[in-house]
């Protein structure tokens, strides 16, 4: 994978992930967000896209996490 295609960010709590991805437009960098579940099947480790109603409140807090990582590093004059 090269390193136009990682992402900036990654936060993980236990087997909840959400990845930062950064686009870079002629309007400044905007950033998305994709979420997963980490499973094991037999000796692989795959993900999910979806979640469990345990997995709920700490997808949330990731999400969260997620936002606050996006505000301070967002061009803060690109918005003004």
């Amino acid at each position: 994978m090269s390193d136009k295609n990682k992402p900036v960010h990654e936060i993980r709590y236990g087997t909840v992930k959400v990845l930062v991805w950064k686009n870079t437009t002629d309007k400044g960098a905007m950033f998305s967000v994709t979420t997963g579940r980490l499973y094991k099947d037999g000796n692989a480790w795959k993900t999910s896209s979806s979640f469990n109603t345990e997995d709920l409140p700490t997808l949330t807090k990731a999400l969260s996490d997620a936002h606050s990582w996006i505000h301070e590093h967002t061009d803060k004059k690109a918005v003004e």
